[in-house]
């Protein structure tokens, strides 16, 4: 039985943070913070248009090391260069915001900043947070270059989200959240920079469903919908276009940048969602915390505890298997992976479960367990599969059996989009 919480991925890391001239910088320290209080060793280096956006003293007492400038880069007394020095110490480097200007010294190879030149030296895995105004984000120079990025080794790219920016524009441009970065890093160092997942459509149910009895009582569960947005998310920054159908989410709402999501809450809803959605998938993750019953009757108002109780006496109906009808339905190629939430002896219950269900691979989980189950932040269990195969899942991160279980359903598929 775990009694111990699991070790951060990133505590203890050396995360060297890039911040280049873009008003998005003013987040960095933010991140910055947060990273030093999970144990990661920090240190920053600015350009000088963000040295003129955020505090260099500010970063320096948040990381608690020294912040580095361009005046840094050459010394007499130095041995080695500051540039092959910051890239050799790094083992992972945040670059954000990434701006137009950042970027087109990375992808033309020019050195003439301190932090271009770190990008040329390092053979560290980089996460590039793009950040910029509208116009110049749909520019044609900025796409190609963003396109050519693409392809670089050992770099994740994070395209920018859409919203509200500091120019008073509407549109694409705005850097991910710090909450969104973090957990982009986190994946960085949990599973890598790969991008197997390019070409491919995952759809992903998460969270609870609903089902009312009047507009104030419901039958629902206490699912969090943290397992199914980290599918998605995990899918997202391995290269997959990623549909995310949810009910009521407990999570970071950043969590939720860069897939393409549809809210429901009840069981009906749901249904009406997967069938419009299904047919452009590659692959179906059904984590959804489905109510196995509804109220024959739904009241308009609520009603007093008497009339509800005679209400929930006339008799209750089976929710549709949404899992069985995504099984039957679903078009050749498309694989589909099954969550089974139980207590007690829990492999023969999953077995039994996919034999009824027929979906390709099914993961189960003990509710019962600590750490894992509704609400947590770890998880464990087994990966059945075809052919009787059982894969047992130790304790791990929500995050990390994410990318375990995007391998497994990439396994099945054979590998194709």
């Amino acid at each position: 039985m775990r009694t111990e919480p699991l070790a951060d991925p990133l505590k203890g890391r050396r995360v060297l943070v890039g911040i280049s001239g873009s008003i998005a910088a003013v987040k960095l320290p933010l991140v910055v913070s947060a990273l030093a209080k999970r144990g990661a060793e920090v240190r920053c280096v600015l350009t000088p248009s963000a040295a003129q956006l955020v505090s260099p003293v500010a970063l320096a007492s948040l990381s608690r090391q020294r912040c580095y400038l361009d005046a840094d880069q050459w010394s007499h007394t130095a041995a080695r260069p500051l540039h092959v020095e910051l890239a050799e110490w790094a083992e992972l480097v945040l670059l954000a915001p990434l701006s137009a200007t950042s970027l087109g010294r990375w992808v033309y190879g020019l050195g003439d900043t301190l932090l271009a030149s770190v990008l040329l030296a390092t053979e560290a895995p980089v996460l590039a947070a793009a950040a910029m105004n509208t116009a110049m984000w749909s520019s044609p120079g900025v796409l190609r270059n963003w396109q050519t990025l693409q392809h670089f080794e050992r770099v994740l790219p994070l395209g920018p989200a859409e919203g509200l920016l500091a120019c008073d524009r509407e549109g694409a441009g705005r850097m991910a959240e710090p909450a969104s970065l973090l957990l982009a890093l986190e994946s960085l160092a949990t599973w890598g920079w790969q991008r197997d997942w390019t070409g491919r459509r995952l759809l992903v149910s998460a969270g609870p469903t609903r089902e009312w009895l009047d507009p104030a009582r419901c039958v629902s569960n206490p699912s969090t919908g943290r397992m199914g947005v980290l599918l998605a998310q995990a899918a997202r920054l391995r290269g997959a276009e990623v549909d995310l159908v949810h009910g009521p989410l407990q999570v970071e709402p950043a969590w939720l940048e860069g897939v393409h999501c549809h809210p429901i809450e009840t069981g009906a809803e749901l249904q009406e969602c997967l069938e419009e959605l299904q047919p452009q998938a590659s692959a179906i993750a059904m984590s959804a915390a489905v109510a196995d019953h509804r109220p024959k009757q739904c009241f308009s108002h609520k009603p007093d505890k008497q009339a509800l109780a005679l209400a929930m006496e006339a008799g209750w109906e089976p929710v549709p298997d949404l899992l069985r009808a995504l099984v039957d339905r679903r078009p050749a190629g498309q694989v589909i992976l099954g969550f089974a939430a139980h207590t007690g002896d829990v492999l023969p219950q999953a077995q039994a479960k996919l034999a009824r269900k027929g979906c390709d691979l099914l993961f189960a989980n003990p509710i019962d367990a600590p750490g894992a189950g509704f609400g947590s932040l770890s998880n464990e269990g087994w990966i059945l599969g075809p052919g009787a195969a059982v894969e047992r899942v130790q304790p791990a991160s929500k995050l990390a059996l994410a990318h375990r279980l995007l391998s497994a359903l990439a396994a099945s598929s054979g590998g194709q989009g």
